[in-house]
């Protein structure tokens, strides 16, 4: 039997998981912009030995605004926090950084971002953390429509360990079925966001919208 827990920080909850009867990603992250930057960097994750690689994905546009007690992404500007923190494009070159070229991190607290991709959102850019690997607290927004005014607001804990590459992905849970009601054909379906490590989930999670837990995100054990 599944085990299911709740919780609840500040004005964001920690999200939930459900098995998955069927799901659909959203589109929006797939409408990359056009932009030059965008090409240079679109999809390329560059692993650093011993480091780990977080990123999110699967809506018009998603942000890591806090890892641990450091902000990343400022929610209001869309942009990070402090410049000083980014990796950026190496001078007088159009070619993304390779593992190789990048500084590894200091020590356990060091936080670096990468552009990722130029976001489904004209102006703004993607962005995957790098960490070492260990206990933490990430706070990341999706934004599942192309409107930055809707935001969904997730956080989590987990191990990053080992070192690797992480998604949190988000999609929308098809239901297995519906009674028709206008009620419920009007209702949209919940969404859902999942962790993966490497290529495998770890861990699910769904947003409730039923009357005791409305708008509320549960784990239960895959």
């Amino acid at each position: 039997m599944n085990k299911t827990r709740y919780a609840l920080w500040t004005s964001t909850v920690i999200a939930a998981s459900f098995l998955m009867s069927g799901c659909q990603l959203l589109t929006g992250y797939q409408k990359i912009d056009e932009a030059e930057n965008a090409k240079v960097w679109a999809g390329h994750i560059q692993p650093v030995a011993g480091e780990v690689n977080i990123a999110c994905v699967g809506t018009y546009h998603c942000e890591i605004v806090q890892i641990d007690k450091t902000l990343v992404i400022a929610p209001e500007s869309h942009e990070p926090v402090n410049p000083a923190m980014v990796t950026t494009l190496a001078e007088g070159t159009k070619k993304a950084p390779t593992s190789t070229e990048m500084t590894p991190l200091a020590n356990k607290k060091s936080i670096k971002i990468v552009p990722l991709s130029a976001s489904a959102m004209p102006g703004l850019t993607n962005y995957y953390a790098r960490v070492m690997p260990a206990k933490r607290e990430i706070h990341v927004n999706f934004y599942p429509e192309n409107n930055v005014g809707y935001v969904e607001r997730f956080a989590m804990i987990h191990d990053f360990t080992p070192a690797g590459t992480y998604q949190l992905r988000a999609y929308q849970k098809k239901p297995s079925n519906k009674s028709g009601s206008l009620l419920e054909t009007a209702s949209p379906e919940p969404l859902c966001i999942e962790l993966l490590q490497g290529s495998t989930v770890q861990r699910r999670f769904c947003k409730q919208l039923d009357s005791k837990h409305r708008g509320e995100f549960v784990e239960t054990r895959i």
